[in-house]
């Protein structure tokens, strides 16, 4: 493998693991990196340059895949063994992400709109609630509906993979996905990861375009939904109170995830 390529492949596994961590977004971690544009621009520009973007996508998705097969059991491990601490850590994770969003707003002056905007996010977390639990099934089920519910949670999580600023594993959270698909990613239990990678795959392609478009023309509003969706979010996974010695460490860990990503923001800057 070249050494381009190792770089890519690389940057790849950083952000793959990445994305397994709730309140850490995929994109905003290949910001950092510096490949988003190289990603975006290889899934919107694909059929200008097939061989050179196809050798592109294929390294850094090996590279992801990997990523997730080395971070998913250890996540696993601490979301089942220390839950409510991990939740605290997750929330503070997406709590630091805010100021990042908000700066990429780019609000200048107070409108309706920076109430407003925020306002709609918020309500798209509320009926993403009102969803029936186990909609989008789980690793034991079987059958077509199961596998086209698959297919349209890996459509939903693909805006989290192009947004910066959403975690793909918090949107697994919010669908009540996430445990699954740890142990999925973990046991490669592949008649739950099929359906819902294919349904990534659709998702990228029907939305990077369209999502490239309105955040260069409509950036305030765009970011704004964005922000209003990840404070919907924040309550929405809320734990409940802590007990014990968990008043001390859930509150830690809290600040702990927000700084710590605060810190990456700064990076990205």
């Amino acid at each position: 493998m070249k050494k381009p390529h190792l770089v890519i492949f690389g940057k790849g596994i950083v952000v793959g693991g990445s994305l397994l961590v709730p309140g850490v977004s995929g994109g905003s971690m290949a910001m950092i990196l510096g490949i988003y544009d190289a990603l975006i621009r290889s899934v919107s520009s694909f059929l200008k340059d097939i061989r050179q973007n196809l050798i592109f996508l294929i390294t850094f998705t090996a590279g992801a895949l990997l990523g997730m097969l080395l971070f998913a059991k250890p996540l696993l491990f601490l979301v089942d063994t220390f839950h409510l601490p991990s939740m605290y850590f997750f929330m503070g994770a997406v709590a630091g992400s805010i100021p990042m969003i908000f700066r990429k707003a780019a609000v200048k002056k107070f409108s309706p709109g920076v109430i407003l905007y925020p306002l709609i996010g918020i309500l798209l977390v509320y009926l993403m609630n009102l969803l029936p639990a186990g909609m989008f099934g789980s690793r034991v089920g079987s059958g077509f509906t199961h596998f086209f519910m698959l297919g349209l949670a890996g459509i939903i999580t693909a805006v989290a993979l192009v947004l910066p600023g959403i975690s793909v594993s918090y949107m697994l959270l919010m669908l009540g996905m996430y445990e699954d698909t740890m142990y999925a990613i973990t046991t490669l239990h592949l008649p739950y990861l099929l359906p819902l990678g294919i349904g990534g795959v659709v998702g990228i392609l029907l939305t990077t375009r369209l999502l490239e478009y309105v955040l260069d023309h409509y950036t305030k509003a765009s970011y704004l939904v964005i922000l209003g969706f990840v404070l919907g979010a924040v309550i929405l996974v809320f734990p409940g109170l802590p007990s014990g010695f968990g008043w001390v460490l859930c509150p830690l860990l809290f600040l702990f995830g927000f700084f710590l990503i605060r810190k990456l923001s700064a990076l990205e800057n």
